[in-house]
């Protein structure tokens, strides 16, 4: 039985939103509090903040219920845009002792958290209950995407060259071990022969969803990828420099 709307163009309507509207207010509220904010950590941030925006106030987000495959480009963008933009646009000198935000942003816990949610809430029954039960994605769903995908790349976009919280080394492979569930997800939403959904979105729409999720996951994550490779690699030239200072020193002194 189809449950939604789908008569009426998948551009035409719009939504204030004023739950996560409020959310993102107070984000920025915050974050602007802080007077220790490079330009570059700043852009990083609002670009952050204005993709939540962009898929939420949008048509993508008013008709996300709709459309799966409007409901994946909100998917992918809050967890594989927004949480990185966030990240990088916060101050290096952001790093809570509090024990939750330090279990939080484990790197095992961190990318199991991440992985479970990316697929939990594309397997058919979870996903039946969220369409199911709006309230559901708008304060459990969306609010999640926002956070877990902070605490994933927090430590894997580390910009500091020096006392970086894990190594360029195991960022880089976290992130590529991260596109195996991301691509098979969309993958096996592509390939299925009937509806996943209760028939709630067309074949068609279903399986564009799943292209989404299939391509869009390696391409944006390539691209996290370099440039945790970057990092990594001005992480070795600066060893390199730190380790010929310290022979030129010895030669000196004999």
């Amino acid at each position: 039985m189809r449950a939604h709307d789908i008569q009426t163009s998948a551009w035409s309507r719009w939504q204030l939103a004023p739950e996560i509207i409020i959310l993102v207010a107070f984000i920025a509220f915050q974050y602007f509090r802080n007077q220790n904010v490079s330009k570059s950590q700043r852009n990083y941030f609002l670009a952050g903040l204005a993709s939540i925006l962009a898929v939420v106030v949008t048509p993508v987000g008013a008709r996300a219920m709709d459309y799966f495959s409007l409901h994946m480009i909100q998917h992918i963008t809050l967890m594989m845009i927004t949480g990185p933009l966030l990240v990088l646009g916060t101050p290096k000198s952001f790093d809570p002792k509090n024990k939750f935000f330090i279990y939080a942003t484990h790197p095992v816990i961190s990318w199991i958290a991440y992985a479970a949610l990316m697929i939990g809430v594309h397997l058919p029954a979870p996903h039946n209950f969220i369409m199911e039960h709006p309230w559901t994605h708008t304060y459990l769903e969306v609010p999640l995407y926002i956070a877990i995908p902070y605490f994933f790349y927090f430590n894997l976009l580390d910009r500091k060259l020096e006392d970086r919280r894990i190594s360029p080394a195991f960022a880089v492979i976290s992130l590529f071990l991260m596109m195996v569930p991301e691509t098979l997800t969309g993958f096996s939403i592509y390939v299925s022969h009937g509806s996943l959904y209760n028939d709630m979105y067309s074949i068609t729409d279903q399986r564009r969803g799943g292209s989404l999720m299939w391509s869009g996951a390696m391409i944006i994550d390539t691209i996290w990828m370099a440039f945790a490779v970057y990092h990594w690699i001005k992480s070795e030239e600066k060893k390199s420099l730190i380790v010929d200072a310290e022979i030129a020193a010895e030669k000196n002194r004999t």
